[in-house]
């Protein structure tokens, strides 16, 4: 169907007779010499009467042209069939580590060793491409935490974001506390049951001014649901001037404190010791149950206006050409 955005501009329409009413009509030309007031019962040649024609011709081409000129200006729309969104009511704010521990080579991506980021983003990309529906946001905490994507549906432009974030971006430290309690901040006026934060470190809380788990508090007041991610490898072989020895890269991670702060607020502590755990756990999240919503519309809209903007033109150009020789009046 067709719709106009601003249909009010109909009252537009009648413009040209109000100016013709309003207005002094234009100055006549000078009187002929002669009055011959017996031409008044003459009838009037055929040059005339076609002149007569053409004029009223053109008087139809301009009120055609303004009718179309004020079409055009209420935007016509052509409203397509209603569109089902895919809406799930989840938003899903990620928060990844970038301290400096996370540059440690424990994990395995096609059989080479690589640094836990790497595998992180190799899995959240595939886990943020899955949420087809949620809108996700992304923050990254070092000694500070920033927000990197606010809540969007735009999955592409989060993933990409992720993609390049780099080990130390944020600072060398790492600040739990800070990137629970930016997650609050933005999440809070969002609906209660939807609101989700996934946290992923590899240590502890050694920076910030807010402490875990007292942010995490804030959480549970707010119905914020945490689910944390401790991520390393439990043992790992390095070598020394005394020859290999093994040694735990994930000695640093606090667990009880990620424990308490997912207790908290309702949601799961996972542990990723290598990249098919860190899979799985993305997978067990990945199956939240959606929050029910009522079912939103959209209707494709296509714009119209350049139709009668087009037939105006090409009528203002028929308009504007000369007038024929013949039309013309012969005053020899």
């Amino acid at each position: 169907m067709i719709h106009f955005v601003w249909p009010w501009l109909l009252i537009i329409l009648p413009l040209p007779l109000l100016l013709r009413w309003l207005l002094p009509p234009a100055e006549q030309g000078e009187e002929a010499a002669l009055r011959t007031p017996f031409m008044q019962g003459i009838q009037l040649s055929p040059q005339t009467s076609t002149q007569v024609t053409h004029r009223r011709w053109r008087l139809i081409l301009a009120a055609s042209i303004w009718l179309l000129l004020v079409s055009a200006a209420m935007r016509p729309q052509w409203l397509g069939d209603a569109v089902e969104l895919p809406l799930t009511g989840r938003d899903l704010m990620l928060a990844v580590d970038l301290s400096g521990s996370m540059q440690e080579k424990d994990f395995v991506l096609d059989g080479q060793a690589v640094d836990r980021l790497t595998a992180t983003k190799r899995v959240a990309g595939n886990f943020i491409h899955r949420r087809a529906g949620d809108r996700l946001g992304l923050i990254l905490f070092g000694e500070r935490a920033y927000l990197q994507t606010p809540l969007t549906f735009d999955r592409n432009t989060v993933a990409t974001l992720l993609q390049e974030s780099a080990i130390g971006l944020a600072g060398k430290k790492t600040a739990i506390g800070d990137a629970i309690g930016l997650a609050v901040k933005r999440l809070k006026d969002n609906p209660a049951e939807s609101r989700v934060l996934i946290l992923l470190t590899d240590g502890a809380n050694t920076a910030g001014v807010v402490d875990p788990v007292k942010a995490a508090g804030l959480a549970a007041q707010k119905e914020l649901t945490i689910y944390t991610i401790g991520i390393g490898a439990d043992e790992m072989t390095v070598r020394g001037l005394f020859g290999n020895r093994r040694v735990n890269p994930s000695r640093d991670l606090d667990e009880t404190a990620l424990k308490q702060i997912a207790q908290q607020t309702g949601g799961r502590y996972f542990r990723a010791r290598d990249t098919r755990q860190l899979e799985q756990i993305y997978a067990v999240i990945d199956q939240l149950e959606p929050l029910e919503q009522e079912q939103q519309l959209f209707r494709p809209r296509s714009a119209l206006y350049f139709w009668p903007l087009g037939l105006a033109l090409v009528l203002s150009l028929l308009l504007a050409m000369p007038t024929p020789t013949g039309w013309r009046r012969d005053d020899g």
